[in-house]
C-alpha cells in the first residue's frame, strides 16, 4: 500500500525558519500572500492530493490511457479529478494575475507540485505542462495570443504542451525537419511529426494548445533556424470557444515503462495552422524559458517520487517483523521485532530522509530566486537572482531525480521481495520515478549544461554566486560551538568542489573531451556540497530553536540528528568524486570504438 501525507511541517520549516519568508512577501507582487493564506493554501492541496489523487494512482497505473479514433481517454476517476483540481484553483497558483492567475511566490508553488507528483506522479504532468507552456507564452508570445489563449491555459479550461522531440532528434534539435509555410493572413502551416509528446492528446480540457518547434522555408541550418510557433487542437472562433479541428492528430500512445496515466503521445501535424511564437528563428531562447521552468519541476517530481516511497517504507519497517535487535529484543511481545530495529534498515531510511529534506531545502533556496529575479524592484538584486536560478537550474533537475530515483530504489529494498511485487505498489513508484531522469533534457546533458555553459559563463561570474554565500557562511559556522562538527567537513568538500572547478577549467580549455568526462561527478559533488551547505544551515536553526523551548522540540532534534547523518555518512562521497575527477578523461576515452 502505498502510503503519503503531505510533509506539511517541514515544508513550513523550510519556508519560514530556513528561508525567510519575508524575503519574498515585502515584495509589492507579494504583499497579498500571508502566513494565514499559505497555511490555508497548502492544507487544502495536501487534502486534496491525499483525498483525490493518491487513491487513483495504483489503478491509473493498471489502467493506462487508451487511443481510439484519435482520441485518448485518460484513466478512470482522472477526468473528475482534474475537474475538481480546476474548479479549486490549483491551476492557477502560479499564474500571473493579468491573465486570472492568483500569482503566488514560486516555493509555495513547488511544495504544492510536490504534493501532487507524491501522490500521483501521472496526474501531474497535465497541469505540469500547461503551467510550462503559458510562461513560454507570457514571455514570448504576441498581445492577441497572450490575450486568446492564456486566460484559458490559466484557468484550466485549455491544456498546453511542448513538442520539440522527433524520432531522430532528441537534445540534438538542430536536426528537427518540420516545417512552417507562412500563410497571407499572418498564420503558419506546420507539417511534421513528433513523439514522446506528454499530454499531447487526453480528454480532461476542451482544447490543448502545442509548443511547436519547427523551421520556415529559409531557415538557417541548426538551432539557429527553429523557430517557435503555437499551434491550437481547435483553432478559437471569434467568440473564444473551440471551432474547428486543427490538421494534429495523436498517431499512437508510447508504450513505456511507467507513467501509465500519464497520455505520452505520438503527434501529426498535417498543414495544421499555427502563429509564430517570438521572433522568426529564435524558438530555442522561446523554448528555454519553458525548459527552464520545466526542469525545476521535474527535479520536483523527482522529489515528489521519493518523498511517498520514504514515507511508504518507513510504514512497512515498522510494521514489518524479521529477526531480533542486535542489541536485544525490542518487543518481547512479538515473534519477531519490526525490522526498523536493525542498522541497515536504518541506514537505509535515515539516507531517503537526507536526501528528501535536504532537496526540499534546496529547491526551496532557489525557486525563491525565481520571484527575486522577476520581481525584485532593485535590477541587481535580480541580475544575481538570476545568475544563481541559471546556475542552480541543471543540478536540481538532475541531483533531485538521480536521488528521487535512489530513493525509490532503496525503498524497495526496505520492502524486499514485498517491494518488488505489485501489491504493496513500491515497484510502481520505482518505474514512474526513473523517467525523470531522461526527460527535458538527459540528467548527463543537465551536467554538460553545467561544465560547458553555467561554469564558465561571465568567466566565473555564476559560480560565485552559489560559492560566496557558502564560503561566508562556512567561515562563521566554524567559530560555533554547535556546528563546527557539521561545518569542518563541509568546509573540506567545499574546498574539493572549488578544486575541482580549477582542474575542470585549466583541463577544459585545452581539451573539451576532459570536462565532458568530468561533468556528471562534478554536478554530484557539487550537489552534495550545496546539500550539505543546506544541512548545517539547518542544524543553526534547530539549534536556536531548541534553546527557544519550541512545542514540538522532537521535530528540532530529528534535524539535528539528519544533519549529523548527511554530514558523516553521505558528504564523504565528495572525496571520492573528487579523486574521479581528478583522473581525467583516459580510462573513459581511451578504448577503441571497435572494442565495445
Amino acid at each position: 500500500m502505498q502510503t503519503y501525507s503531505a510533509p506539511l511541517r517541514d515544508m513550513r520549516f523550510v519556508l519560514n525558519e530556513l528561508h525567510d519568508s519575508t524575503d519574498y512577501t515585502s515584495l509589492p507582487a507579494f504583499e497579498h500572500v500571508t502566513s494565514d493564506v499559505v497555511d490555508a493554501i497548502l492544507e487544502e492541496a495536501a487534502k486534496f492530493t491525499t483525498e483525490r489523487l493518491l487513491p487513483l494512482n495504483a489503478s491509473a497505473d493498471q489502467e493506462g490511457c487508451i487511443l481510439e479514433n484519435g482520441v485518448v481517454r485518460t484513466p478512470t476517476g482522472f477526468k473528475e479529478a482534474y475537474t475538481a483540481f480546476r474548479e479549486t484553483g490549483f491551476t492557477s497558483m502560479a499564474a500571473d494575475p493579468e491573465w486570472g492567475g492568483q500569482g503566488l511566490p514560486a516555493p509555495i508553488n513547488k511544495f504544492i507540485e510536490e504534493m501532487i507528483c507524491s501522490a500521483n506522479l501521472s496526474f501531474s504532468l497535465y497541469p505540469g505542462l500547461t503551467h510550462g507552456a503559458t510562461k513560454a507564452l507570457e514571455a514570448h508570445g504576441s498581445q492577441d495570443l497572450k490575450e486568446r489563449y492564456l486566460p484559458k491555459m490559466v484557468d484550466g479550461t485549455w491544456a498546453g504542451t511542448m513538442c520539440l522531440t522527433e524520432a531522430h532528434c532528441g537534445t540534438d534539435l538542430g536536426l528537427l525537419r518540420t516545417k512552417a509555410v507562412p500563410q497571407d493572413d499572418g498564420s503558419y502551416k506546420i507539417t511534421g511529426a513528433k513523439i514522446f509528446i506528454s499530454a499531447g492528446e487526453h480528454d480532461l480540457t476542451e482544447n490543448i494548445v502545442h509548443l511547436v518547434l519547427a523551421r520556415m522555408p529559409d531557415a538557417p541550418k541548426g538551432v539557429k533556424g527553429i523557430s517557435m510557433f503555437l499551434v491550437p487542437k481547435f483553432v478559437p472562433s471569434e467568440d473564444g470557444r473551440p471551432g474547428a479541428r486543427n490538421g494534429v492528430t495523436c498517431t499512437a500512445l508510447e508504450k513505456k515503462m511507467g507513467i501509465h496515466g500519464s497520455a505520452t503521445c505520438q503527434m501529426s501535424f498535417d498543414e495544421a495552422t499555427g502563429w509564430l511564437v517570438g521572433d522568426p528563428h529564435k524558438g530555442m531562447r522561446a523554448m528555454f524559458t519553458m525548459m527552464n521552468s520545466e526542469r525545476l519541476s521535474v527535479g520536483v517530481q523527482g522529489l515528489g517520487a521519493a518523498e511517498v516511497a520514504y514515507q511508504s517504507a518507513v510504514a512497512y519497517a515498522k510494521d514489518r517483523l524479521q529477526g531480533r535487535s542486535l542489541s536485544g529484543t525490542k518487543a518481547p511481545d512479538k515473534p519477531a521485532d519490526p525490522i526498523i530495529v536493525h542498522p541497515d534498515i536504518r541506514r537505509q531510511l535515515m539516507t531517503m530522509r537526507a536526501y528528501n529534506e535536504g532537496c526540499r531545502a534546496l529547491g526551496t533556496w532557489v525557486a525563491r530566486s525565481l520571484d527575486m529575479m522577476e520581481h525584485h524592484p532593485d535590477e541587481e538584486v535580480r541580475k544575481q537572482a538570476d545568475d544563481f536560478s541559471a546556475l542552480m537550474t541543471p543540478i536540481v533537475k538532475a541531483l533531485f531525480t538521480d536521488m528521487g530515483f535512489e530513493t525509490t530504489n532503496i525503498a524497495m529494498q526496505v520492502y524486499g521481495g514485498h517491494g518488488y511485487i505489485q501489491d504493496h505498489g513500491m515497484e510502481q513508484i520505482v518505474r514512474d520515478s526513473r523517467i525523470s531522469m531522461i526527460y527535458e533534457g538527459t540528467n548527463g546533458v543537465q551536467a554538460l549544461d553545467l561544465v560547458g555553459r553555467k561554469m564558465p559563463a561571465h568567466t566565473g561570474r555564476l559560480l560565485r554566486s552559489f560559492f560566496h554565500p557558502v564560503l561566508t557562511f562556512i567561515d562563521e559556522a566554524l567559530e560555533d560551538d554547535d556546528l563546527a562538527p557539521l561545518a569542518q567537513p563541509l568546509a573540506k568538500a567545499f574546498g574539493a568542489l572549488q578544486l575541482s572547478t580549477a582542474t575542470i577549467a585549466q583541463k577544459g580549455l585545452k581539451d573539451p573531451e576532459e570536462a565532458g568526462a568530468a561533468a556528471t561527478d562534478y554536478l554530484r559533488l557539487f550537489g552534495l556540497v550545496a546539500l550539505g551547505y543546506m544541512w548545517v544551515r539547518m542544524a543553526k536553526v534547530a539549534h536556536a530553536a531548541l534553546a527557544d523551548g519550541p512545542d514540538d522540540p522532537d521535530f528540532y532534534r530529528a534535524k539535528i540528528t539528519t544533519a549529523h547523518f548527511f554530514i558523516e555518512r553521505i558528504l564523504p562521497q565528495s572525496a571520492g568524486l573528487f579523486a574521479a575527477i581528478k583522473s581525467g578523461k583516459g580510462a573513459m576515452m581511451s578504448l577503441d570504438e571497435a572494442m565495445f
